[in-house]
């Protein structure tokens, strides 16, 4: 089997080598997978992607007339792959449904303490010798109530760390199982929650779940955290509402554009995404570059679920990761 892996970075492509088959070659290209790049893949049976990657109906065309036959998504979700054209083309999807969940669900609460205990100022502070313990005032997770609008295997690892807190949990999710938490319709929860985290997947119901509305139904000062997908929110009625105070805080490790900005290293460029440098000026906000899964454990899942599913299909087996 011929693999090339698009996106990639030193860390996977280390992995990568380290966990490969006996019998698979594999080619790494730093570049992202779209429309540009799709000759790239000419001669290889499969292509493993990110979340970046652009699987529009043009690419699958373009690499179904490569010869490709498999894309191996090492990611869980699928929202940038057009499953109606991969199945046109008689091309396979393939996923990573699940890896260390509380990887995830760990940075995700990382975002939320060092939003309430603002740590991130007071670690630049001492650095300076500037002991001043004003303008640091947090809050207790403890006692506090909090919101997950959507509850899968990542939600479940965060109701499990939430409740050794002390914390409150509400769930809205309709498909959610029974758990240690209080389950409420969405607009329960948004009234209710002091902490709102998004968990759900990105879908038509649930693009811009976050939007002008939803943020004016919660409570005034409320913290806000994405570690889903970008396009869960609308960053432009999340400014706002960080401008009149209604959004107290805000945590991201995705961003809707970020495929434009994320997994590089952009400092000696000029920022030309105006919506997210709007973010940045604001001391009540957080934003990690997508950093949530990236654990020693999580890329040791990944890699080996990715190869997995790349056995299965040269076996001719069923693939039980398929996406369908």
């Amino acid at each position: 089997m011929k693999l090339a892996l698009f996106s990639s970075q030193r860390y996977e492509q280390h992995a990568f080598e380290q966990h490969c088959p006996a019998g698979t070659d594999v080619r790494f290209f730093e570049v992202s997978l779209n429309a540009q790049t799709a000759s790239l893949s000419d001669g290889f049976d499969a292509v493993c992607v990110f979340v970046n990657d652009d699987l529009n109906a043009q690419t699958i065309a373009l690499i179904a007339r490569h010869g490709v036959k498999l894309i191996l998504l090492r990611c869980a979700g699928f929202n940038n792959v057009d499953l109606n054209a991969a199945k046109t083309h008689g091309i396979r999807v393939a996923r990573v449904p699940a890896y260390s969940p509380e990887a995830v669900a760990e940075h995700c609460v990382a975002l939320m303490l060092t939003l309430s205990r603002k740590t991130h100022k007071a670690y630049n502070r001492v650095r300076e010798d500037n002991f001043d313990l004003n303008g640091l005032l947090g809050f207790n997770l403890h006692g506090k109530t909090v919101g997950l609008i959507g509850c899968g295997k990542i939600g479940l690892a965060l109701v499990s760390i939430l409740n050794g807190f002390g914390a409150r949990v509400l769930v809205s999710d309709p498909a959610s199982p029974s758990g240690n938490f209080e389950l409420v319709s969405q607009p329960e929860l948004l009234q209710r929650a002091d902490i709102i985290s998004l968990h759900c997947p990105l879908n038509e119901q649930t693009y811009h779940i976050i939007d002008e509305t939803t943020l004016a139904a919660m409570k005034p000062g409320v913290m806000l955290i994405n570690t889903g997908r970008g396009a869960l929110l609308d960053s432009k009625a999340c400014i706002n509402a960080l401008k009149t105070g209604q959004l107290g805080y805000l945590g991201l490790d995705v961003y809707e554009q970020e495929s434009e900005l994320f997994f590089k290293d952009r400092s000696e460029e000029i920022l030309q995404d105006d919506v997210f440098a709007r973010l940045l000026t604001f001391k009540n906000v957080l934003i990690t570059g997508h950093q949530g899964f990236f654990t020693q454990e999580a890329l040791a899942e990944i890699v080996q679920t990715t190869y997995f599913n790349l056995e299965q299909f040269g076996k001719g087996e069923p693939l039980e990761n398929e996406v369908k």
